[in-house]
């Protein structure tokens, strides 16, 4: 845990070590003076984290203290201490810049907390700025690592759209396909990147609770709501909203969504007053929405309102191309987090890699190149550092597969192939898509896709 450095400024000895025995008991490093020109040394050589500063000193005043140090450091909190008739002084020099001031002779409870609300307000400042500062590179287009052209195809989609004004977005894919990774590239490519991003999994919280999460809620709305409470779309006004696990929303709350999607308007639980809202709606959910529909699980009109912009991310096993980029990038980000210095995959790693069918997609990839290099040291990452229950599963698929296929000497063009399989698939079912997925395993989503891409839907 960070131990924070406070200097104590005072001309008078007792009062300067009666502050440094009770501040170091509360784990603080305390450094002192007497004097406003020795104060600013030690700003400018100790940089501390806080300065309780005396407004009457001999020489320098306080608030020229004051301003001098916010020139050398301007994030340093200062609480000026002050002697009761001196009001105006203290707020003006709260007016410089002083975070706060207390009034001799002070209590050392009431110090104790002023100091420590204080040094909290700026972390949370910093962690803020850091946030800002790293988060659009970390989750921006760049950062998405992968060769195929399916992936290419979608970011080159996820940047037009950041750049437009297009207010809702809906994500399918199966489970581990990035979803929101792809949600958050859309929010930090966009003019809203420095206004904020807030997630909520539909499906992880009750419905009783859902409505409160996403709408706020009003003081007395409900038996525990003691204090009127903002909603994340009222958190997030200017940025953007990512409602994963979508096609898991209850009923209830969809007709309520609906009116957000349409006007931008809701009410807090409990509320008479229209809240009006600026934000980006990014939708996500793994399941077919349409058969959803069809089950009566989820209203027709809200798709076709978040249907507006859709983007369908293939599975991993599909974009070949990018699992040994992915796992590249794996390896280098937790050689960091580890300490160790794995320096690639071995061939015969390679290729089980490229030839594995990844049910998980890409976060299944992640998690097994973690495990890999938390429990091996070697080098080179061989076939057998990967999980041996997806070693085994694959020779078990491999050795019950019946299929022989004789490839004509002339050759074939794989895409016939793929367009005749998707045919006969559809034909044996009486043209039921999701029962044709199945035959081919494949998720609803790929086969869709395939569909599209050879003009059967």
């Amino acid at each position: 845990m960070r131990r924070y450095k406070i200097l104590v400024v005072d001309d008078e000895h007792l009062i300067r070590w009666s502050l440094e025995q009770n501040l170091k008991k509360q784990g603080y490093e305390i450094i002192s003076c007497g004097s406003g020109e020795e104060a600013l040394r030690l700003v400018q050589e100790e940089t501390p984290d806080l300065m309780l500063l005396d407004i009457q000193l001999p020489g320098i005043s306080g608030v020229e203290v004051l301003e001098r140090a916010k020139e050398i450091d301007e994030d340093l909190i200062v609480i000026m201490v002050t002697a009761i008739g001196v009001l105006e002084t203290a707020v003006n020099a709260m007016r410089l810049g002083a975070y706060d001031y207390i009034n001799k002779p002070f209590n050392l409870d009431e110090l104790a907390i002023v100091i420590k609300k204080s040094l909290e307000t700026q972390d949370l400042k910093r962690e803020v700025a850091h946030l800002r500062t790293n988060q659009p590179k970390q989750f921006n287009i760049d950062s998405i690592v992968g060769e195929s052209d399916d992936l290419k195809r979608i970011l080159n989609m996820v940047y037009k759209i950041a750049q437009s004004d297009a207010g809702t977005v809906l994500i399918q894919g199966e489970s581990g396909t990035g979803k929101e990774l792809i949600a958050k590239a859309i929010h930090y490519e966009s003019g809203r990147a420095d206004q904020p991003f807030v997630a909520i999994n539909c499906a992880a919280v009750p419905e009783t609770l859902l409505e409160s999460e996403l709408m706020g809620h009003e003081k007395g709305a409900f038996t525990d709501a003691r204090t009127q409470k903002k909603g994340l779309f009222e958190i997030a006004d200017g940025g953007t909203v990512f409602l994963d696990e979508i096609g898991d929303m209850p009923l209830s709350i969809q007709a309520k969504l609906l009116r957000v999607l349409e006007d931008r308007v809701f009410r807090r639980v409990g509320g008479t007053k229209d809240i009006h809202v600026d934000v980006r709606i990014v939708s996500a959910t793994n399941k077919d929405l349409l058969t959803s529909i069809s089950e009566k699980t989820f209203r027709n009109d809200l798709y076709y309102r978040l249907q507006v912009i859709p983007i369908l991310l293939t599975p991993l096993r599909e974009r070949r191309a990018d699992i040994l980029p992915l796992a590249r990038t794996f390896i280098e980000g937790f050689n960091k987090e580890f300490g160790k210095d794995v320096k690639g995959l071995s061939p015969q790693a390679e290729a089980f890699l490229l030839g594995y069918d990844w049910p998980g997609n890409v976060r299944e990839l992640r998690n097994v190149i973690e495990r890999a290099i938390i429990l091996e040291s070697d080098e080179i990452m061989q076939l057998e550092h990967l999980p041996s229950e997806m070693i085994s599963k694959t020779t078990m698929t491999e050795s019950s597969s019946s299929l022989t296929f004789n490839l004509p000497s002339e050759g074939i063009d794989i895409e016939d192939v793929e367009r005749e399989l998707i045919n006969q698939a559809l034909a044996a079912t009486d043209g039921n898509q999701s029962k044709a997925a199945r035959k081919l395993n494949l998720g609803i989503d790929a086969f869709r896709y395939r569909m599209k891409k050879f003009k059967l839907l």
